[in-house]
């Protein structure tokens, strides 16, 4: 399993504006093929930053989703809504374990 952690910044006033292009971006990448866990989550004490968790069966659906339309959209996006310091980690991970 394959894990991106990490963070997006965007200005708090560009939220509004930004939701629904984050919506139809976790929308369609929770509905990919390899797809364990998909989220955007703004930060509770900083409202430009938003958090982001990734699950991935395994690379080839990661690569997939990196060839992806919906993926290409977000990206092309970023300009106009003043998204710029990203700070996205790859990990690879074993199976879940209960806590």
């Amino acid at each position: 399993m394959l894990l991106i952690i990490g963070t997006i910044r965007l200005p708090p006033d560009r939220l509004d504006e930004a939701r629904p292009v984050m919506e139809r971006m976790v929308r369609a990448s929770r509905a990919e093929d390899g797809c364990l866990e998909y989220s955007y989550a703004q930060d509770v004490l900083d409202p430009g930053l938003i958090r982001v968790t990734e699950a991935w069966r395994d690379r080839l659906a990661l690569d997939a989703h990196f060839r992806s339309p919906h993926i290409a959209e977000w990206r092309s996006s970023w300009p106009a809504l003043g998204i710029g310091k990203r700070n996205l980690l790859l990990y690879e991970a074993d199976e879940p374990m209960p806590t």
